[in-house]
């Protein structure tokens, strides 16, 4: 059915923002726990340089995302920006802020400053998935159905702050392995160890987050629980699993390229074993696909306007990925990290 289409689209449009600005918040994360100016300067100077082709572009999928939430299940948007303003709204402000940081930091000169927006863009990239997660986990605990007013236990319970906490790690597994391949790119050795270490060590995390999740969620998220732990949520997740750790293998043999696509990979499985656990429901167990989806020939449109964005920007932002991956848009080579490591401002590409 239709519907069915629709909410398959919303679910790919998540995983893909999960992925691409997943990434982003990872290196602002690693920006935020680099150290102080001289211990943080190479890896921050690498951190900008990695990010700056794209990084406004990464939040297109967010906006598509809130497109065809409201356009093709109102009930939904209605239900979930109702109970859950305040984390959205917290999630919201830490987005703007996070773009601003990292915007100013880079051409201003004085050094207080400077701190102040890195601060402002570490701090965002922490604080705005964690939110995010925990809209997800307080939507799959069941506290949500429509007409539920906002309070504190939708979104602060114990499920929410495991799967806000999920997030932020799996955002710093994904940022981890890009910028690993972006120092191998730039021929910076060093740096491919240190981010290299970090995306093991953001993999131990998610291990445990998730062990802590499958006891939190038995008796707090029955219906999801038993979803993923179950059928081809199951399976996804296994399969997720196996890519988490050929992904670690393949940076451990420098094979970073392939260890991106199987990063990005495990990411996007367990958005779909998510999405796949909790069917037929939107909000379980309270709003199905078909009791959320909006008018009929609202969700064809939707559905013919989803096709052409797809022919007509999906090949641009497949080939900025390209160019970007491929280091066409801001080569930065060993000698620019030299000039920033001795306080020097690097020679503009």
């Amino acid at each position: 059915m239709i519907e069915d289409a629709v909410a398959w689209v919303l679910l790919a449009a998540v995983a893909a923002y999960a992925c691409a600005g997943g990434t982003d918040y990872g290196a602002g994360f690693w920006d935020l726990l680099a150290g102080g100016a001289e211990r943080g300067r190479r890896p921050r100077w690498l951190i900008d340089h990695a990010m700056a082709p794209v990084w406004e572009t990464n939040n297109v999928w967010l906006i598509f995302v809130l497109v065809v939430m409201w356009t093709g299940f109102p009930v939904l948007f209605q239900t979930v920006f109702t109970a859950m303003w305040l984390p959205l709204a917290l999630a919201a402000v830490g987005l703007v802020l996070r773009g601003a940081g990292f915007a100013l930091r880079k051409p201003t000169r004085r050094l207080a400053r400077r701190r102040v927006y890195g601060v402002v863009f570490a701090v965002s990239s922490v604080v705005t998935p964690f939110f995010l997660g925990a809209v997800v986990g307080g939507l799959a605990t069941g506290r949500v159905a429509p007409g539920t007013k906002a309070s504190a236990d939708v979104w602060s319970n114990g499920t929410s702050v495991i799967a806000g906490l999920l997030t932020v790690a799996a955002t710093a597994f994904l940022g981890a392995v890009f910028l690993t391949a972006d120092a191998r790119r730039f021929d910076a050795v060093d740096l491919v160890g240190y981010f290299r270490l970090r995306a093991w060590a953001s993999l131990g995390v998610i291990a445990v987050l998730a062990v802590v999740g499958l006891v939190v969620t038995d008796d707090d998220a029955r219906y999801v629980h038993d979803g993923l732990t179950s059928g081809i949520g199951l399976a996804l997740v296994l399969v997720a699993a196996v890519g988490a750790l050929a992904t670690a293998a393949l940076l451990y043999r420098t094979a970073t390229g392939w260890a991106r696509v199987t990063a990005v990979g495990s990411v996007a499985l367990v958005v779909v074993a998510w999405g796949l656990a909790q069917r037929p429901y939107l909000i379980p167990t309270s709003l199905t696909v078909s009791q959320a989806a909006g008018a009929s020939t609202t969700l064809r449109w939707l559905m013919l306007v989803t096709v052409i964005a797809v022919v007509l920007v999906g090949p641009p932002l497949v080939l900025l990925y390209r160019l970007d991956t491929a280091g066409a848009l801001q080569p930065l080579t060993e000698a620019d990290l030299r000039r920033t490591a001795a306080g020097r401002e690097p020679e503009s590409p």
